[in-house]
């Protein structure tokens, strides 16, 4: 369980920093260590290996799709900078953009908000991974 055993310790550190309380933070720690050789550990793992698999494919359409998702959400944010100078000068035109956008925004499935959060979050434990191991930077 490789992947798994480099997660342990910066679990356990983010377990140290998100819970304020020593015996609930001891009780999850324990958990965490009961869980290592479980098969529920054995699924995690097979999941963050395919997260990793993924990542270094040869394929660009493969090996470049979260980043390349993430771009476009950041893109998003971005586009707020315009949109406030526009507003300065034209409020009621960046009123209607705006209300444009998010009534799009609106209408986009919660599963499309779920693939994001879930692209997000496992290409971070990947790079984390990465990183852990050496073999990123």
């Amino acid at each position: 369980m490789p992947v798994l055993e480099s997660l342990i310790g910066p679990i356990a550190s983010i377990i140290d920093k998100v819970i304020p309380d020593k015996d609930a933070r001891a009780r999850a720690k324990l958990e965490l260590l009961e869980l290592q050789g479980t098969q529920e550990m054995r699924r995690i793992e097979a999941r963050l290996s395919a997260v990793v698999a993924e990542a270094r494919s040869p394929d660009p359409w493969t090996s470049r799709a979260r980043p390349s998702f993430l771009y476009v959400m950041y893109a998003l944010i971005l586009w707020s900078l315009p949109m406030g100078v526009l507003a300065a000068f034209d409020p009621s035109l960046a009123r209607a953009i705006g209300g444009g956008i998010t009534a799009y925004l609106g209408a986009l499935p919660t599963e499309l908000y779920t693939l994001f959060g879930t692209g997000y979050l496992g290409y971070t434990a990947a790079r984390q991974w990465g990183k852990a191991k050496g073999v990123e930077t």
